[in-house]
């Protein structure tokens, strides 16, 4: 029998998204117009730019990089637009996979195949269905008990070796033995993440996306040289789930699973954002009637480091407690995407340090295939509110469609002084619908201006 790297590279060199269902295409151009979006939020913030300090390491290159007026080696363009996908924590997820696949995956395909002489806008979708197909089902097939953390990085090497090599259309041997060596050398993220033993979750290093990306993609330009990983790796019941890794192969897309998010923080307290919209919104509450915030969650939302005073970006990104603070005063405008002209205020941290989690048992129950929570108010009136048991807007129950993208994608651009861009990444996407990936290119490769 087959090597299971073997069996999903002939799966991820077959996907053709022109005879495939037109919903397929339909969620993989969503997929790209929300990366964009994440995208401009993150572009000029820390991560990547420090990203472009490694310049004299990498030398230079003719690769774009994003929103910049640079270009790059390959990989260095690869880290840092990876980076900026993912450093607000905006970009989409799956819960299966319990981690990002777009922010691997489309700066791979789209740094990559602005690299190449000609490419079609068919390959890059294509492209992008095969990297998440492969990525998610070898994340949702890992068994927890022998592959202890749950980052994305420790799997995105995979989804970005599969897309890469959909893209390049190499040999399904050469695919074969790039999955091998991303798979072993895409970094393990023990410390780090809510799954993590470190505390000092408020870095940047997170998930480690962008480097797994790196990763994915070098170790496909080593098979094409004839460097070799350890091809079985896949094939071990005791690691991954060989049922689910396999399930409907072909017939079951991964990526229709995709959510998007409404909030530029870690997807396990956007259920407590919501039922706080909710409530505040159905019983016209306002920030200053409420004396205390009870949430009622899964044990990992309540692993997150949830200071009360957050020092960083990253860490307000991980706090649960000072998320409802911002939503509670500022509104969910506040998080497209998150600022740090939030951080220090005096306001929000007494709002949030009136927070108190507990573990609802119902929601730990269906976690990790649901994320939710529900939330009790105590206004200053003595009033109480209840939500109910609330999941995140954007799930594939509760899809966010491209109407709301664009929507999202307006509000990024706002609040980011850049609006101009708005018509240009709207038809830009419809472009590489219609089979022309060029205007994306070209956006990305546009230098922003912000005010």
């Amino acid at each position: 029998m087959s090597a299971m790297t073997e069996r999903l590279a002939r799966h991820a060199l077959q996907i053709d998204v022109e005879a495939s269902d037109a919903q397929l295409k339909e969620i993989a151009l969503c997929c790209v117009l929300d990366l964009v979006t994440a995208a401009i939020a993150g572009a000029g913030t820390t991560s990547p730019h420090a990203a472009l300090g490694l310049i004299d390491m990498h030398g230079t290159g003719d690769a774009p990089v994003w929103f910049d007026d640079r270009q790059s080696s390959l990989s260095l363009a690869l880290l840092h637009n990876g980076l900026c996908a993912s450093c607000l924590d905006l970009d989409d997820g799956n819960r299966a996979a319990r981690g990002h696949p777009g922010a691997s995956v489309i700066p791979t395909v789209l740094t990559l195949g602005a690299s190449l002489p000609e490419v079609w806008g068919s390959a890059i979708l294509s492209a992008l269905i095969a990297g998440y197909d492969v990525g998610i089902r070898i994340a949702a097939s890992q068994r927890p008990d022998a592959i202890a953390t749950r980052q994305t990085g420790r799997w995105a090497a995979f989804a970005a070796c599969a897309a890469a090599g959909r893209l390049l259309g190499v040999s399904h041997r050469v695919l074969s033995e790039g999955l091998a060596i991303a798979g072993v050398l895409a970094p393990n993220q023990r410390a780090n993440g809510s799954s993590g033993y470190s505390s000092a979750t408020g870095n940047l290093v997170k998930e480690g996306i962008a480097f797994s990306a790196r990763t994915g993609l070098e170790a496909l330009f080593l098979a094409q040289r004839g460097f070799t990983g350890p091809i079985d790796l896949l094939d071990h019941d005791r690691f991954y789930d060989q049922d689910r890794l396999m399930a409907d192969l072909g017939h079951r897309f991964e990526i229709l699973d995709t959510y998007f998010k409404p909030y530029a923080c870690c997807r396990y307290i956007h259920p407590a954002l919501d039922a706080l919209s909710q409530l505040m919104h159905g019983h016209g509450v306002v920030a200053d009637d409420i004396e205390r915030m009870d949430v009622y969650t899964f044990s990992q939302a309540l692993r997150l480091a949830n200071s009360c005073a957050p020092q960083t970006l990253v860490g307000l990104q991980y706090s649960l407690p000072f998320c409802l603070a911002v939503l509670a005063v500022e509104g969910e405008e506040a998080f497209l995407p998150v600022s740090e002209n939030l951080l220090f205020r005096k306001d929000l941290v007494r709002l949030a340090e009136r927070v108190i989690l507990s573990i609802d048992e119902e929601a730990e129950a269906r976690f990790p295939r649901e994320t939710m929570a529900k939330l009790r108010l105590t206004l200053r009136s003595g009033r109480k509110l209840s939500s109910a048991l609330t999941a995140p807007r954007g799930d594939p129950r509760e899809p966010m469609d491209r109407a709301y993208l664009t929507l999202k994608l307006r509000s990024v651009l706002t609040n980011r002084g850049i609006s101009e861009l708005y018509s240009r990444a709207i038809d830009a996407v419809e472009c590489l619908g219609r089979g022309n990936p060029s205007p994306v290119f070209a956006l990305l490769s546009a230098s922003l201006k912000r005010t």
